[in-house]
């Protein structure tokens, strides 16, 4: 909106530099063994600088992963926007689940802690709706229509649902119970390090949950993000899903480059609540 006495040249210029101030952004990507962090191109989806990775504390308190951030964003040098990538159920900046990380996350306000902790602006999103904002803008779901549904394999099963290009956040079906336990002790990548599976029984493990997932989903496209995306090779021959299975193009950068993504789209948003 337009205030009186404001003329209209000046609110597009206000605009470009906005954007331009969006146009970098550090992007940070939570996980259960690092906590990896670049700046991020958000026009191109790019990485800007190498990723920084420091391995995640034991136990994931929001203090220890607290100081993990701080310390990425001051080998950036960083004093704009940040995004994060949380590893949980994220609702208006609070953490609302924690699976593999400490229960003390729980009902924790992580936009404001992590804000106070770095003297940034963080904004905090689940990491698998991070990755899978980044793959159906710049990656392996650009241009696709229908019912997207990225999997990130890993420590546990991140999953992110997109109907025509919207997203459905904070979908935990890698909770789903397969063998009367979470699928993702199960089936994650994670499980078949635990368990000395070879790749061919860890794919058998890994196409029942998918199965599954496609009998309440119905999926047009599945795209595999996280580590194993890099092994896929190992495991997609003996994958037996109706939909298509391919693999993330933005491999590992997935989450950073969503984070930040999120992080744009939040600073705009409140831009236009504020205007």
């Amino acid at each position: 909106m337009i205030r009186q006495g404001k003329r209209p040249g000046r609110v597009v210029v206000h605009q470009k530099k906005q954007d331009m101030k969006l146009k970098k952004i550090l992007g940070i990507d939570i996980g259960g063994s690092g906590v990896k962090g670049a700046i991020v191109n958000t026009k191109k989806g790019e990485l800007v600088t190498q990723r920084y990775r420091i391995p995640t504390p034991q136990p994931a308190t929001p203090e220890g992963v607290a100081e993990v951030i701080r310390k990425i964003t001051s080998h950036f040098k960083w004093e704009g926007p940040v995004g994060v990538g949380f590893p949980g159920v994220i609702q208006q900046g609070i953490a609302r689940t924690a699976a593999n990380v400490d229960d003390s996350w729980i009902d924790k306000d992580v936009n404001k802690l992590f804000s106070e902790v770095t003297g940034c602006k963080v904004h905090v999103v689940n990491d698998a709706d991070a990755a899978g904002m980044a793959e159906v803008k710049f990656g392996a779901g650009k241009g696709h229509k229908g019912t997207l549904i990225l999997i990130t394999v890993g420590t546990g099963l991140g999953t992110v649902v997109f109907s025509n290009g919207k997203l459905v956040p904070n979908l935990e079906l890698g909770h789903l119970m397969l063998h009367g336990a979470d699928a993702e002790l199960y089936a994650s990548d994670a499980a078949r390090s635990n368990n000395g599976l070879d790749w061919e029984e860890w794919a058998g493990r890994f196409n029942e949950y998918l199965l599954r997932i496609e009998e309440l989903v119905w999926p047009d496209r599945i795209i595999i993000g996280g580590g194993a995306s890099k092994k896929g090779e190992k495991f997609f021959p003996y994958l037996t899903t109706k939909a298509p299975v391919v693999p993330a193009k933005l491999m590992n950068e997935a989450g950073i480059v969503g984070a930040a993504l999120a992080s744009k789209y939040y600073n705009k948003l409140e831009s236009k609540e504020v205007g």
